[in-house]
């Protein structure tokens, strides 16, 4: 599924607005390996798997109104991609089967969520092992004593 986000007017308005680096040009639903393809400039390549995307979302659910109120997103392995919509000149909202659709992904954030993708992967399995979480939603850790 190919969505087309670039009209003559979308290109004008980044042209003056915002740095056109930032913006894909085109992004494509693959919702069979449940990925988002984003593709930039020179054909700069990225592949977001919708867990990444899911347990990244800018959502209050997700990062709440501080970061001491930030949420750790568990059980999110199998989770897909139902649609992608774009959210006027500036971010896309994605709509996940797990029902949660509330986190709108500027551009500079999606671009982030590519550029740093390695590291905030290891950073959020290192959050989820540090609090005894797990990716898969048929799994559930049960610590039975504080090994410290």
């Amino acid at each position: 599924m190919r969505l087309s986000i670039l009209g003559n007017l979308f290109q004008t308005f980044l042209k003056i607005n915002r740095q056109p680096s930032l913006i894909p040009e085109t992004i494509e639903l693959h919702k069979a390996s449940k990925q988002l393809e984003l593709v930039y400039a020179h054909n700069q390549r990225f592949h977001l798997d919708a867990e990444y995307l899911r347990v990244h979302s800018p959502s209050a659910e997700v990062r709440g109104h501080h970061p001491d109120q930030a949420t750790l997103q568990v059980g999110k392995k199998n989770v897909g991609i139902l649609s992608v919509t774009a959210v006027g000149n500036y971010a896309l909202q994605i709509n996940f089967d797990d029902n949660h659709n509330s986190g709108i992904y500027s551009w500079e954030y999606l671009h982030e969520l590519c550029d740093k993708k390695e590291n905030y992967w290891k950073i959020y399995l290192d959050k989820l092992t540090a609090d005894g979480g797990n990716r898969d939603p048929d799994v559930t850790v049960i610590q039975l004593f504080d090994p410290h």
